[in-house]
């Protein structure tokens, strides 16, 4: 069973006297420097000569060169797994360099000197900010790949702590564990789900139903978001008991209908790929390309009659049609 760790387990006394470098200052690396700042952490930024030291600056943060966090303590390093190795940083043979994803360590794309931690907030970067300021903190995925100094555990809890990630339980994994389940989930479900979707959009439209219709009710209307909700704060048996006894016959009734398709072959098969380093490889080359593939997939898929559909949808009902009169 998965080791969890609380904020009893942490003691915040070992920064004392520790310089702490946030490397990055976007999505994740503003709402982390900003939190250990809150939490009395000194802080130093270091990044580009572009917007996000501005922003960082206006922030009241004193900012560095990105190799400044070379003579850090605690480097928390906060910037895409893609542009990391490629970092002009080498750090002491004593300091923890912590990870907010486990893809480089695991895959063999960063191997800095001294202790290696990682800290993985399960939530979205401007949210590790807002779920601090709520004072409710976030979960979070833990783990120590390198403890050269005997200190790295320690070190690491008291840096998730003062940015909130141990005030719901932060789950042990080590970085190929993370990895693995982090990529599996965007490149094994997420990919399972739209085709679910898509197929669901074809059968709808089948019965004649408006296609503004159907994704109200699969997105805009907000109830299969609150739904999830609810699995997550009461959990999958109070929830149900929310739905009409028509509706809880209909979904168990149904369940089995789909056993027959071998979808789990597919997911093992991807999931392969993700263990294996074969994707970290293909991303690698994607990288050197210029993200030539990445770029042409977003067109296809993001283009613009599909996003001008999305906004002129969104502006006619649902939150972004609130007050609207015609």
């Amino acid at each position: 069973m998965a080791k969890i760790h609380y904020q009893q387990d942490a003691d915040r006394s070992v920064l004392d006297g520790q310089t702490v470098a946030v490397v990055g200052y976007g999505n994740q690396g503003r709402s982390w420097a900003l939190n250990l700042r809150d939490s009395g952490v000194d802080v130093s930024v270091c990044v580009r000569s572009d917007d996000t030291r501005v922003k960082a600056e206006e922030d009241g943060f004193q900012t560095h060169d990105l190799d400044f966090a070379s003579t850090a303590d605690i480097l928390c390093i906060l910037i895409p797994d893609d542009i990391i190795p490629s970092l002009p940083i080498t750090p002491k043979a004593d300091a923890l360099t912590i990870v907010a994803s486990g893809y480089t360590v695991a895959f063999d794309r960063f191997d800095p000197a001294g202790d290696i931690g990682m800290i993985a907030p399960r939530m979205l970067g401007p949210e590790v900010r807002l779920c601090y300021e709520e004072g409710i903190g976030f979960i979070t995925a833990i783990g120590v790949e390198r403890d050269v100094t005997g200190s790295a555990w320690a070190r690491l809890l008291a840096v998730c702590d003062a940015i909130g990630g141990l005030q719901q339980g932060a789950i042990e994994l080590s970085a190929q564990q993370e990895a693995v389940l982090d990529l599996s989930v965007e490149q094994a479900l997420s990919p399972a789900l739209v085709a679910v979707n898509q197929a669901f959009v074809q059968s709808m439209l089948a019965q004649g139903i408006p296609i503004e219709a159907i994704v109200v009710e699969m997105v805009l209307s907000g109830e299969v978001e609150r739904t999830y909700r609810l699995l997550r704060e009461v959990g999958s048996h109070v929830q149900a008991e929310f739905h009409s006894p028509t509706s809880q016959y209909g979904q168990l009734s149904r369940r089995e209908a789909y056993m027959h398709l071998d979808i789990a072959a597919t997911m093992s098969a991807l999931v392969e790929d993700i263990r294996s380093g074969k994707f970290a490889d293909e991303w690698d080359a994607e990288r050197d390309s210029g993200y030539a593939l990445l770029n042409e997939l977003k067109a296809k898929h993001h283009g613009p009659e599909a996003i001008a559909f999305d906004e002129d949808l969104r502006s006619k009902i649902g939150p972004g049609a609130a007050g609207r009169t015609q």
